[in-house]
């Protein structure tokens, strides 16, 4: 069954030829763009079972044995990876589909939007799966290049403005990136990660702490760790609700995925853990203290997504079974509901014209439905029992406890102060947004019309919300919600795949005994 593994790859890659070729067919566009990513899920679906078992799936592409061909790896943690990203991609790809049938396809210019979206994909997945650092190289640089076509959308001023920021500090982290990989090569002879494995432990450990510090470096702007963290707030909110939806649940995480991987396989005793856990407890307080200060939704979540990131860092830097296994449940949490709240918060600036929060009022009479998709995801990002995010982060304080050094206690205890304080910032928004009078009421409909958000545009009038939109953030708290059902399973299997991370053993001799596809 190794046939399976290139195709979450293969699979968007043919989508988004093909929907340049019909450009000019919008319908026919998202039809296959919807067969695509539905494929995608069920290939990924089988991968998971697949691997479940303990087996490695490794395929050698064009035939090119490791070390010197290109080599695609599914194991368990790769295998959950893919399923989620799929199951969310798809997802957001059906909220996008009912923004642009109930816009005329005005915010969402379908025969730009669909390729650059299944490029996206296609390259999130081929980083998951990349057996070797050039190709995840390759895999970041596909998705960056797609990412840079759908941040800037609608060519206002805004996008542009902050597009630019993005692409900019993506270049820097491509360039470190690149530069690191020039470097490991130069000292070992191989980009391969399961030969590099064993080569790196042979070099002196000062070469191998710059080599370390370099990948986290790269890797670190990628996923938005503090201090490398300033561009997400003024990236992520201007672009249009999907694209701002997709980004914060995985663009950073495959950044957090390859810290993963490349820690646990390439520097499993590097000394740069400690450094991990100061930058994990920066991130989270530095982040929520941003959140807490925010008056518009969009940039509050997106704080709350950096700051969320430190509990990922938390379980890496720990370096231990439960603490790997704390950090892979957390991510695939994250992944679900902080999507799910940003599809939420395009569909408040739908129904209440702004994400302002001193423009907002009375949503949960307003719109009763909304309420509930941004409750239950607001919950479960702040870690309210019984709630996914609460057992995630319960698993990471336990990891934290039976570490029992310092460090591990100050981020203890920092990971109870950023749980509150977005329980804080969360409560802020429903009670703004949801619960008081809305300040429009107060108001003439002319001035009400007139009204301006704090970045100085006019406020836009209510709008329907359609029901491809709510039902695609409805299956996404579904998801999240359902997270928490299946949580001993997931813990177990992220247990598992924690397990497999830290014994290299297995990953190393299924690559070196992969088959071609």
């Amino acid at each position: 069954m190794t046939w399976l593994v290139p195709l979450p790859v293969v699979m968007p890659l043919l989508g988004a030829a093909l929907t340049l070729l019909i450009r000019r067919r919008a319908n026919l566009q998202r039809a296959v763009s919807l067969v695509v990513l539905g494929a995608t899920l069920a290939v990924s679906v089988a991968l998971l079972a697949l691997t479940s078992t303990g087996d490695t799936l490794t395929v050698a592409v064009g035939g090119w044995a490791a070390p010197m061909g290109i080599v695609l790896v599914a194991d368990r943690l790769a295998a959950l990876m893919l399923v989620v990203s799929s199951a969310v991609t798809l997802c957001v790809l059906i909220y996008s589909i009912g923004q642009g049938l109930a816009d005329g396809d005005n915010t969402i210019p379908v025969a730009v939007y669909h390729p650059a979206y299944l490029i996206l994909t296609a390259g999130v997945t081929n980083a998951f799966l990349a057996g070797d650092l050039f190709n995840l190289y390759v895999g970041f640089e596909i998705l960056l290049a797609a990412s840079y076509v759908l941040i800037t959308l609608g060519a206002t001023r805004s996008r542009i403005r902050d597009g630019t920021t993005y692409v900019v500090v993506s270049l820097l982290s491509s360039l470190i990136f690149l530069t690191a990989i020039g470097l490991i090569y130069a000292a070992t002879g191989t980009l391969n990660m399961a030969q590099l494995a064993g080569r790196l432990d042979d070099l002196p450990g000062a070469l191998q702490l710059a080599l370390q510090s370099m990948l986290l470096l790269a890797f670190g702007i990628k996923a938005a760790v503090f201090p490398l963290s300033a561009w997400l707030p003024d990236s992520y909110p201007t672009a249009i609700a999907p694209v701002t939806a997709v980004f914060a649940g995985l663009l950073t995480k495959v950044g957090v995925y390859a810290i993963i991987r490349t820690q646990t396989l390439l520097f499993p005793d590097g000394p740069a853990t400690d450094v991990l856990l100061v930058a994990a407890l920066l991130t989270m307080i530095v982040g929520i203290l941003g959140a807490v200060a925010q008056s518009d939704i969009k940039r509050l979540l997106s704080f709350t997504l950096v700051s969320h990131i430190g509990y990922m860092l938390f379980g890496i830097g720990l370096a231990t079974n439960a603490g790997l296994s704390g950090a892979i449940f957390y991510v695939v949490h994250h992944i679900v509901v902080q999507t799910t709240l940003f599809l939420a918060a395009g569909l408040i600036e739908r129904r209440g014209g702004t994400t302002a929060l001193d423009r907002l009022g009375g949503l949960a009479r307003l719109a009763p439905v909304l309420g509930v998709l941004f409750f239950l995801p607001a919950l479960n990002l702040a870690g309210i029992p019984p709630f996914s995010g609460f057992l995630g982060k319960l698993g990471l304080l336990q990891a934290g406890v039976a570490d029992g050094t310092p460090l591990a206690w100050a981020l203890v205890t920092g990971s109870v102060v950023t749980s509150l304080l977005t329980l804080y910032a969360i409560g802020r928004v429903w009670n703004l947004a949801f619960w008081r009078t809305p300040r429009a009421e107060a108001l003439d409909g002319e001035d009400a019309a007139r009204a301006e958000s704090p970045n100085g545009a006019s406020a836009a009038p209510s709008r329907a919300m359609p029901r491809l939109m709510v039902g695609a953030t409805l299956a996404l708290v579904v998801l999240g919600t359902g997270l928490t059902v299946v949580a001993g399973p997931l813990s177990e299997f992220t247990g598992q795949a924690a397990t497999e991370l830290r014994d290299r053993e297995p990953y190393v001799r299924a690559v070196f005994a992969q088959e071609s596809p």
